[in-house]
This record gives C-alpha cells, sequence and structure tokens, in this order.
C-alpha cells in the first residue's frame, strides 16, 4: 500500500496533464499510487497519460462525460493510501510538497488535511502575480480553528486551494464523498462538511502551481453560467451549517450573534439561529436559503411555539421579511422596463426632427 494517493480528475487537458504527472514523478517524496479518472476527454488527454509507463498509475477513462465529482469519487473509490493529495489535471506539485504535507499529517494527528499556498502560472507556464487574479486573495490566508474557519467560510462563500488539499482517507470516509449534483463549489462543500469535524492548516508556502486559463477556460472562471450555477448550490450547500448540534458549538462559530441576540439558549432551535445569522448576510443565496428554513420550521407546531415564547418571532414577522427581500429581482425588472419605455420614447422624438430634415431635404431636391 502507498502512503499517499494523488487522485486526477483529468479532462480535456492534453497540453497540460504530461508536465501535472512529471510535478509527481519528481517529488522527493516517492511513496504514492496515482489515480487518474478521465472524464471522456474530446482530445488527445488519454493519450499523453499513457505516455507514462510507471505501474503507480491507474488510469479509469470514462466512456461518458459525468461531471468532476463523479471522477473525483471513481478515484476515491480505488484509493488505498492512508492520505488523498488532489491535482487538477492542468495544475502541477513543487518537488516537496507531498513530503512537506506528509510529515506534517503524520506529526499532527488531529489535522484532518494540510493545505498549502499556490503559485499562480499562465498557459505556458509563466509565473502570475498574486493580483493577476481574485483567487490570489487566498495566498493571504492564515490559519484559525475549524470554527473559526465555518465562520469565515459562512460569510465569505470562498474556499482554501483545493488543489493544494492533502486529505486522510479516512476523513473522506467519514464525511462522505463529492456531491455530484454540484459542479461549481463541490470543493466548498467539501470544506464545510471537514471544517464541522476536523481542524485544518495551511503550511505558509507555495507547494503547489495553480494554472491560470486564457478566456476563462478555468472550471472557477467567474462566467455568466457558472456564476448562476454558483448562486443556486450555494443555497444547497449552506444547509450543512443546519448541522451545527447545541448552542455552545453554534456561539464558537458565530460568537458575536449573542451580542445581537439573547435568546439562544435552545439546542432545538439552532436552525433559526443559523437562518438568522444568514438573514444578516446580503447576498441572495443566503436570504432564500434562511427563509427556507424558517418556513419550514414555522410550519412545525412545536417549533413554531418555541420561536413564538422564546425568541417572539411569529408568522407575521416572517411575512415582513418574505416581502422585503427581493430575492427574484422583480424591482429591478421593473425598473429595467421603465428605462427601456423612456429610451423608447427618446428615440421617437429624436425621429421627428431626423423626419423633418428627411422631409425637406426631398422638397429641396422635388425643386
Amino acid at each position: 500500500m502507498a502512503k499517499v494517493s494523488i487522485i486526477i480528475p483529468s479532462y480535456n487537458h492534453e497540453k497540460y496533464v504530461g508536465y501535472a504527472l512529471e510535478s509527481v514523478f519528481s517529488q522527493t517524496f516517492q511513496d504514492f499510487e496515482i489515480i487518474i479518472t478521465d472524464d471522456n476527454s474530446q482530445d488527445k488527454t488519454v493519450e499523453e497519460i499513457k505516455k507514462f509507463n510507471d505501474p503507480r498509475i491507474k488510469l479509469y477513462p470514462s466512456m461518458k462525460n459525468q461531471g468532476v465529482c463523479v471522477a473525483i469519487n471513481n478515484c476515491l473509490e480505488h484509493c488505498r493510501g492512508e492520505y488523498v493529495a488532489h491535482l487538477n489535471s492542468d495544475d502541477a506539485f513543487f518537488p516537496d510538497k507531498l513530503e512537506k504535507q506528509v510529515k506534517y499529517l503524520d506529526n499532527h494527528p488531529k489535522i484532518g488535511a494540510v493545505f498549502s499556498q499556490v503559485r499562480m502560472i499562465d498557459e505556458e507556464g509563466n509565473n502570475l502575480p498574486d493580483s493577476a487574479h481574485f483567487h490570489g486573495l487566498m495566498n493571504g490566508l492564515r490559519n484559525r480553528s475549524r470554527y473559526q474557519w465555518l465562520n469565515y467560510f459562512f460569510y465569505n462563500c470562498r474556499w482554501l486551494w483545493h488543489p493544494s488539499m492533502m486529505m486522510r482517507k479516512k476523513a473522506y470516509d467519514d464525511i462522505g464523498y463529492h456531491n455530484p449534483c454540484l459542479a461549481q463549489i463541490q470543493d466548498f462543500d467539501i470544506g464545510i462538511k471537514l471544517s464541522l469535524k476536523y481542524e485544518l492548516y495551511i503550511i505558509q508556502e507555495r507547494l503547489t502551481k495553480f494554472r491560470i486559463r486564457a478566456g476563462d477556460m478555468n472550471a472557477s472562471a467567474a462566467t455568466p453560467k457558472a456564476v448562476i450555477r454558483s448562486m443556486f448550490e450555494f443555497s444547497h450547500v449552506l444547509k450543512h451549517y443546519l448541522k451545527i448540534k447545541s448552542v455552545k458549538e453554534f456561539l464558537k462559530i458565530f460568537p458575536d450573534s449573542q451580542k445581537k441576540h439573547k435568546d439562544i439558549v435552545d439546542d432545538e432551535l439552532i436552525l433559526f439561529y443559523v437562518a438568522r445569522q444568514a438573514l444578516e448576510v446580503e447576498h441572495v443565496f443566503h436570504q432564500k436559503f434562511a427563509l427556507d428554513v424558517i418556513f419550514d420550521l414555522l410550519n412545525n407546531k412545536i417549533t413554531s411555539s418555541k420561536l413564538r415564547k422564546k425568541s417572539h418571532f411569529d408568522q407575521g414577522d416572517f411575512i415582513k421579511l418574505t416581502g422585503k427581500n427581493d430575492h427574484y429581482h422583480v424591482q429591478h425588472i421593473e425598473y429595467q422596463e421603465d428605462l427601456i419605455n423612456k429610451l423608447q420614447e427618446e428615440i421617437i422624438l429624436l425621429k421627428k426632427p431626423i423626419n423633418r430634415i428627411k422631409n425637406t431635404v426631398k422638397e429641396l431636391i422635388g425643386r
């Protein structure tokens, strides 16, 4: 059995996958296996992988494109290592990446996963400054407790450098694999589930290379479709916070809430406390998530009664909230419609002098 299972979900990266694999074989730590699931690439990615004649590579080509989560989960099903290291097929490791992360996990058994900072590179492998991409902000993150991370994730909706992660396989077995219904924020989903049970640690060194593709070709690029999909997915991933078990745990994650609310005393109302925190965040998906949770609570006689007695919150308060938060952008649509109508009126007014000029020109030509 290998100490580390390196999992690589590959898709249409024939130009980069060889570089990714070379970075693995150049590691100072060599006790690893490489599990690759190719998600039905339409280029020569599989052919590039097969050029490496090493028994530590186990390749599982898929006959159908099913998404990154299915590919990752298939890799996890075949892992035999104690630790699992993630590697995107267009990224790469620095030579001492595995060695430093294995050493840290060996020496810190309470840590569920270890990360690193990254060096962003362009399509040709040239270094990019952190300021070149919004992802660069994550290199400034410092270590904190899992409760503090859960607070950070809740308000910022940003996960750590997932391509730099090395995670204990037993932690994966404990929290479950990736959700195949997610396409944009599956790493954020895993992050919250992991943080609810395990501590995390970031090695403050650049041990991973993260490739920024031109033309928004990264799966994480902020394209319109990706943003729309992310907003839907966030509203579902936030549901993991409903698994907080006690008031004590809730207050460790949201320590400032006790200053604003004096009613946080009942473990059975954790869902309401979480929803109320979400209402304070301006993101549409936080608001939608919160109202859905409170709606279900108010339709339960027991929790509805408790909310009324302990938090002085009832259906009337809820109805006020549902008219306050414009989740479906009705006001924005009305504003755009009014703007279109005004522009159409201005066009008509502008056409009148133009038509008069045209008629005058015709009269002059006719003479």
